[in-house]
């Protein structure tokens, strides 16, 4: 058996924060705003995840009205997540993950992410794949206000 999830998550863009993507530190003068680290790609891939087996979404597991989330680490909140995924019987097949940003340029830092996810989930890198584009300045990605990213994982029975 096999099952589709797809994700969607975007946070705003403010200055004091680090910008985190796929677990890894992006050297830019703006941060995404959230609750936790605020990383888009994780969240994209953790809803996926649980979208993919009915599972809700990363808001049931991690409201953002827990003080206990603030600041979390979102590899470890997707560490949790996919051992959800693991004791229902089910592992990732692949997944595919676009980041929309005008700025920075990602892809310097997509191996590093690929790297960090693979690692965080114990599955090989070349099960996922990371792309990165614009939104061609259009919008509040375009304006560079905020980042935003789209996942969607293939999972299979085991």
């Amino acid at each position: 058996m096999i099952r589709i999830g797809n994700g969607y998550d975007l946070h705003r863009l403010v200055e004091g924060r680090k910008l985190i993507l796929g677990g890894i530190e992006i050297d830019h003068c703006l941060g995404l705003l959230g609750h936790s680290d605020a990383d888009v790609l994780t969240h994209s891939i953790m809803d996926a995840l649980l979208g993919a087996l009915s599972l809700g979404d990363i808001g049931h597991y991690f409201p953002p009205s827990d003080p206990q989330w603030a600041g979390a680490d979102s590899m470890k909140l997707l560490t949790q997540v996919y051992q959800l995924v693991l004791d229902q019987g089910w592992q990732v097949v692949n997944m595919d993950n676009v980041i929309v940003a005008e700025r920075p340029k990602l892809k310097p830092y997509l191996p590093a992410m690929v790297d960090s996810l693979a690692r965080g989930m114990a599955i090989a890198p070349n099960q996922i794949s990371i792309k990165a584009t614009t939104n061609e300045k259009l919008g509040p990605v375009g304006r560079q206000e905020a980042i935003c990213a789209y996942s969607v994982v293939l999972l299979e029975s085991r």
